[in-house]
C-alpha cells in the first residue's frame, strides 16, 4: 500500500492534468482520461500489461451497464424534439397557467420536458417559445430565459437516465429505480431555487447588447401532436422503473410469474424501449427513412457522451489499483466529511473544466472505494453519495460550460446577462441540492 501523501499527489496532479489539458489547452476529453489514466497507472507501480488490462476492464464494464440506457435515453428525448411533443407540452401548460405566471410555467415545462430530453436540447427546442414570450412580457424576459435553463439543469444532473448521473450509478452499483424517484424529490426543490432566484433578476435593459437568432417556425405553422399523446412516452417508462423499486422492496407478496414480469419491464432498458414505441403515434405518418434519420441523430448524439462516460470508467479502474479506501479510510472515518466529500469533489471538476457529465463520472471513480470509510457504504448511503455527487456537478456553470454558450445564444441575451443569472442560480442549486440530501441523510438515519 502507497504512502497518504504519495497518493495525495498522485490524485491532485492526475485532476489537475485532465482539467488543463480538457479545458485550457482544449485537448479532446476521452484521449485526456485514457492517457492520464495510463500516467496514474504507472507512476502507482503497475506493469504495463495490467494498466492495459485495467482500462479495457473498465472501459468495456462501463458500457455494459449504462451504454443500451444512453443511447435509447437519447432516441427518446430526439424523437419527442422533433414530433413538437415538447412544445405540444410547453403550450398546453402556458394556456393554463396565463402570461401572468408565464416563469413558474416555464420551470414546470422544464423541469418535465427535461425529464428524458438533455438540457440542451430542451433549451434549444424551446428557446423560440421563451423568446416570443419575454417579447409579449418585457419585463420578464430575462427570467424566463433563466427559468427555462435552471429547471432544465436541475433535472437533467440530479434525474436518471440523463448519462452523467447514470454512468455514476453504474459505477456505484445504485439502483437507478430508486435514484429517478429520490432524483426528482431533490430535484424539484432545487428547480424552485432557481425559480426564485429566476424571477428576482431584473427586467433587460433596452441596451443591452443580444445575440441575434434566428426565428423559430410559428407554433400555427407546426404539427403539434396532443399533449395526452406527448406525455405518455415520459411518463409510462418513469412509473416502470419505479413501480419495480417499489414492489420489490417485497417481492414475496407477489407471484413469481408477475414478478418476473414485474423485473423485465421495469428495468430501464426496457421501460425505455416502452417509452419509444410509445412515440410512434406522435408521426403523422410512420416513415422508414425519416425514423431513421432519427435513430441516427440519436446515436450521433449518444456516441460522444458513450465515449467520454467509458473512459471515465477506464481512468476510475486504473484508481482502485490505488486503494483509496485504506490509504484515507482511518483519516475519513474521523473526520466526519460525510457528503461533502463527494459533493466537493465534483464541484471542483465541474466549475474547472465544465462538463457535468465529466465531473460526476470522475468523482464517482474516485470516490467509490472511500464510500464505506465515509459512512455510506450501503444502499441508501451510495445512493445519497450519488446525488451528492450529482448535485456538486451543478457547481457552477459559466464560460468553459458547452450548455452557458446555448442558453447565452439561443436565449438570445449577452455573455454579461448569462454570468449574472445562470452562473449564481447553478451555485445556489447545487448547494440546495446538498442541503435536501442531507435532510434525506437525516430522515433515513443513514
Amino acid at each position: 500500500m502507497h504512502s497518504p501523501f504519495f497518493v495525495s499527489i498522485l490524485l491532485v496532479v492526475s485532476i489537475l492534468t485532465i482539467i488543463l489539458l480538457s479545458s485550457k489547452y482544449k485537448f479532446n476529453t476521452f484521449f485526456v482520461l485514457i492517457l492520464v489514466a495510463m500516467g496514474v497507472g504507472f507512476a502507482a507501480g503497475v506493469d504495463g500489461e495490467s494498466v492495459l488490462k485495467y482500462l479495457k476492464v473498465g472501459f468495456g464494464s462501463t458500457l455494459e451497464k449504462i451504454g443500451l440506457l444512453i443511447i435509447l435515453g437519447a432516441t427518446l428525448g430526439v424523437i419527442l424534439d422533433k414530433t413538437n411533443a415538447t412544445l405540444s407540452l410547453a403550450n398546453l401548460i402556458l394556456s393554463k397557467t396565463g402570461e401572468k405566471y408565464a416563469p413558474l410555467a416555464i420551470t414546470m415545462v422544464g423541469v418535465l420536458i427535461g425529464l428524458p430530453i438533455f438540457c440542451d436540447s430542451g433549451f434549444v427546442v424551446l428557446s423560440g417559445l421563451v423568446v416570443s414570450l419575454g417579447q409579449k412580457i418585457p419585463s420578464k424576459r430575462r427570467a424566463l430565459v433563466a427559468c427555462l435553463a435552471t429547471s432544465l439543469y436541475a433535472v437533467h444532473c440530479l434525474v436518471p437516465p440523463h448519462p452523467g448521473i447514470t454512468a455514476a450509478a453504474g459505477v456505484l452499483n445504485v439502483d437507478l429505480g430508486k435514484a429517478m424517484l429520490v432524483g426528482i424529490c431533490v430535484a424539484l426543490p432545487t428547480a424552485a431555487v432557481g425559480y426564485a432566484y429566476s424571477i428576482m433578476l431584473p427586467s433587460v435593459d433596452d441596451s443591452e447588447e443580444a445575440v441575434r437568432v434566428e426565428s423559430k417556425v410559428q407554433d400555427s405553422e407546426l404539427f403539434l401532436p396532443s399533449p395526452f399523446l406527448s406525455i405518455l412516452p415520459i411518463i409510462v417508462p418513469i412509473a416502470l422503473i419505479s413501480l419495480k423499486s417499489v414492489l420489490l422492496l417485497n417481492p414475496e407478496a407477489l407471484p413469481s410469474s408477475f414478478l418476473n414480469f414485474i423485473k423485465f419491464i421495469g428495468e430501464p432498458v426496457s421501460a425505455l424501449l416502452v417509452g419509444i414505441v410509445l412515440t410512434l403515434p406522435l408521426f403523422q405518418k410512420i416513415d422508414k427513412t425519416r425514423l431513421n434519420h432519427l435513430f441516427d441523430d440519436a446515436i450521433e448524439k449518444a456516441g460522444p457522451i458513450l465515449i467520454v462516460t467509458a473512459a471515465g470508467g477506464a481512468f476510475g479502474e486504473i484508481i482502485k489499483t490505488l486503494e483509496l479506501g485504506k490509504v484515507y479510510g482511518p483519516a475519513l472515518a474521523s473526520g466526519n466529511w460525510g457528503l461533502l466529500i463527494p459533493f466537493g469533489l465534483a464541484a471542483i471538476f465541474k466549475t474547472a473544466q465544465g462538463s457535468s457529465t465529466v465531473a460526476v463520472v470522475s468523482t464517482a471513480s474516485l470516490v467509490a472505494p472511500l464510500l464505506a470509510s465515509l459512512g455510506f457504504g450501503g444502499g441508501d448511503g451510495t445512493l445519497l453519495a450519488l446525488l451528492a455527487m450529482s448535485a456538486g456537478s451543478m457547481v457552477a456553470s459559466h464560460a468553459n460550460d458547452s450548455y452557458f454558450w446555448v442558453i447565452a445564444r439561443f436565449g438570445n441575451q449577452s455573455i454579461a446577462t448569462t454570468l449574472r443569472s445562470i452562473t449564481p442560480s447553478s451555485a445556489l442549486m447545487g448547494l440546495t441540492a446538498l442541503v435536501s440530501l442531507y435532510i434525506a441523510k437525516w430522515i433515513l438515519g443513514v
